[in-house]
């Protein structure tokens, strides 16, 4: 094989160089008879085509859902009073910590509910800490790394219930693997190439999405899985998909697997993820160029079109994968391994996979009441995905889902449905999905110092995407979605730090966009008014220059129409050490509340803000957190002077809200050692939080013979503290109320 560089993070996070400024009886028989498909397969079959079989019949069979009646009531039963928003933060905060285990207030308890290798079905054998379960047996387990998810209340009728509290299908993302922890003694690499098939069978199956039918006790709120569930299944990396929108049957989506490039195979590095109004769940794929490899010579057979494109989407040549999946070979389904070489090998792109990169990047669709093929919902355009969350559904007005690419210096996004909301297609599925995601206007954000911004159109033939630009000659539509990045570069969208996880307040309709972190704002990427910081923060001895804790960025926009093209902004948080200057902790930040790197954020049904942590500078202090907040409003603060190094006064003006006080932000939960806390769901009753713990113990390099070494022994140690021999796993936790009430109740 072409000798390729070895795989490294930087490439997918920084690789923006433009000059911008910065169930019926019917659907009960049909997956009862899915279920025992898989488990049939899995009893009788053994090898690699076992778990691409079992793959293939765990995300389509061959019925859709798409003549679900529109007109079917979304709900069977009285709508509940929807739970008031608490005036104050009554809790007390708690601690910063790095304890092993997950740290909630008083009167609250923790409850591991889902945790990696976690059998959906009793005829699957419970994981165990020192055992190799087969890669087969991952299309009915959990994956690894949780990450976004949703709860999805399910009605008497068998259908989606937005009410329903005491019965629902939790939906999670699995969004990558930590090799070092899922084989208990690491994966196997040989002078590098992997070696034992099933391992990587076990990886590709580990990435991907869950469905999980969960109950909850009507007294205690007590959460539990249903095991054996007919809704239960997996989505993985080999899961048959098709594409909706302008870029189906696209030139640039054609592959050696579907050469008039109307499908692909699988989803991966599902990070956030979304829902919509009609019931179904958005998997947003973010860093998947990372899994693919190029050839060190593959630019001779590119264009100099290809090149570009390429480049600014960090795939060079002679890049490396992150696990090195296309190294397998003498394999009898060998085209599952080459498809992850996205070198040019053949005489066309239908018969290598030159264009595999180009079919991950997307918003997917999955109807967790069905088992169609979930669809890749390209009008909302390709990069990295964080996250997708829907305006409040009006009758009679579009639809409109905010979305931020996270890399450093990339763009916010939002995308405007062509189709008015009807409240008919509520439980409508695929058949919803296509009127309201497969049509539709892309825009990118361009902010303003003045605290103004407006919306740019990424529509070919307006705004410079044509065929005649000199960054990037757009062919198509389809050219613009696959290639948004490049669209927004030729726009002049505003760069921003990191744009992850959006948030719709459900009160007022203001959005919100975590903006984690940027080490090159202020020298890569000049300071701004929307990015002001650039600071020294020192860390084990080390100091690190640019905006280390990240902030929080929220945008009204007007009219209070999510489908105009202007807004007014503020900076609602920056995250800070309580004991950082003024003019870093421009938030007021104390020691009940001082974060840093939000990521996971979400709006509970009453109105509360819950905020998650993906940090690893603040990390000497405390392991990574959860808060609970009660915002205000964009302008409810007023102009600000940030720490900025690089510019000649040291300052940067910019517009921050209202300081934080204890009342109305404070921390709720630490997670254990070397995690990320992410993904947040609740029941509509807000008796139960739901929340995952993603990669415990990372850090790490394991000596196997030394459990010890190991970062973490977590989820072990939740039950049992002195544990120092499990390995880590990540794993979904429920939070509840000890007196069975209401969260912040």
């Amino acid at each position: 094989m072409t000798q390729l560089s070895p795989y490294t993070e930087e490439r997918e996070i920084d690789c923006n160089t433009s000059d911008n400024p910065h169930f019926e009886s019917i659907l009960n028989s049909r997956l009862m008879n899915n279920q025992l498909s898989r488990r049939q397969v899995l009893k009788t079959t053994s090898g690699a085509a076992a778990v691409f079989m079992a793959a293939s019949l765990v995300g389509c069979g061959s019925d859709d859902n798409d003549n679900n009646s529109a007109t079917t009531p979304p709900t069977t039963t009285p709508k509940p009073e929807t739970p008031q928003r608490p005036e104050t933060l009554s809790f007390k905060a708690v601690d910063k910590n790095k304890n092993d285990l997950i740290t909630v207030p008083e009167g609250y308890e923790a409850t591991v509910l889902y945790a990696l290798g976690d059998p959906l079905s009793s005829q699957i054998s419970a994981w165990q800490d020192s055992s190799r379960e087969s890669g087969a047996s991952y299309t009915m387990r959990s994956g690894d790394c949780h990450d976004g998810m949703h709860f999805f209340g399910v009605g008497s009728n068998n259908k989606w219930d937005s009410n329903q509290s005491a019965r629902g299908l939790l939906v999670l993302n699995h969004e990558y693997i930590n090799p070092n922890y899922l084989h208990p003694t690491g994966a196997t690499v040989v002078t590098g190439k992997r070696t034992v098939e099933d391992e990587v069978i076990k990886e590709f199956n580990a990435h991907g999405v869950s469905v999980v039918e969960v109950k909850k006790d009507e007294k205690t709120s007590q959460v539990s899985m249903v095991k054996d569930s007919v809704f239960n299944r997996r989505i993985t990396a080999t899961t048959e998909m098709e594409f909706g929108g302008p870029v189906k049957g696209a030139e640039l989506v054609k592959t050696r697997f579907s050469s008039n490039g109307n499908k692909t195979r699988g989803t991966h590095n599902n990070c956030g993820n979304g829902y919509t109004p009609w019931g179904t769940y958005l998997t947003c794929e973010e860093n998947y160029i990372g899994y693919f490899a190029r050839n060190a010579a593959d630019d001779l057979k590119r264009t100099a079109k290809e090149i570009i494109a390429l480049n600014r989407y960090g795939l060079k040549q002679g890049s490396g994968s992150r696990y090195q999946w296309e190294t397998v070979t003498g394999s009898s389904q060998q085209d599952l391994f080459d498809r992850w070489n996205a070198s040019v090998t053949a005489d066309s792109a239908e018969q290598d996979y030159r264009n595999g990169p180009n079919t991950f990047g997307w918003i997917v669709e999955i109807d967790p009441f069905s088992t169609a093929a979930p669809r890749k919902r390209t009008a909302l355009g390709r990069f990295a995905h964080e996250d997708c969350r829907v305006s409040p559904a009006v009758e009679g007005q579009p639809l409109t889902f905010y979305m931020g690419d996270d890399s450093r210096g990339e763009y916010i996004y939002k995308f405007v449905s062509k189709a008015p909301w009807s409240n008919a297609d509520i439980n409508g599925g695929y058949a919803a999905g296509d009127k309201y995601l497969n049509e539709g206007t892309l825009y990118v954000a361009k902010f303003s110092d003045d605290g103004k911004g407006q919306w740019i159109e990424l529509s070919y033939g307006k705004n410079g995407l044509t065929s005649n630009n000199t960054v990037y000659a757009f062919a198509s539509q389809a050219d613009v979605l696959v290639h948004t990045r490049l669209a927004g570069d030729v726009v002049g969208a505003t760069k921003m730090d990191r744009p992850e996880w959006c948030a719709v307040n459900p009160k007022n309709g203001e959005v919100y966009v975590t903006l984690t972190n940027n080490s090159d704002r202020g020298s890569k990427y000049p300071v701004d008014a929307m990015n002001p910081r650039q600071y020294n923060d020192a860390k084990d001895g080390k100091t690190s220059t640019g905006n280390n804790n990240g902030h929080i960025i929220r945008f009204k926009e007007a009219n209070n129409r999510h489908d105009g093209t202007t807004f007014t902004w503020d900076i609602y948080l920056f995250g800070a050490q309580a004991d950082a200057a003024s003019n870093i902790n421009l938030s007021g930040l104390t020691d009940a509340n001082d974060f840093s790197s939000p990521d996971g954020m979400w709006f509970d049904n009453r109105g509360v803000l819950w905020i998650q942590t993906d940090d690893g500078q603040y990390t000497d202090v405390t392991n990574c957190m959860m808060l609970a907040a009660l915002p205000g409003q964009v302008g409810d603060g007023g102009a600000a002077s940030a720490q900025a190094l690089s510019n000649t006064s040291g300052q940067q003006t910019t517009i921050k809200g209202k300081n934080a006080s204890e009342n109305s932000l404070k921390r709720f939960l630490v997670g254990p050692k070397e995690c990320e806390i992410t993904g947040i769901a609740m029941t509509p009753d807000c008796k139960a939080i739901f929340l995952n713990v993603q990669h415990p113990g990372e850090d790490s390099k394991p000596d196997y013979n030394n459990p010890a070494s190991f970062g973490s022994h977590w989820p072990a140690t939740q039950t049992n503290a002195a544990n120092t021999t499990s390995r880590p796993r990540s794993a979904t936790v429920v939070v509840t109320r000890k007196d069975g009430g209401m969260i912040l109740g």
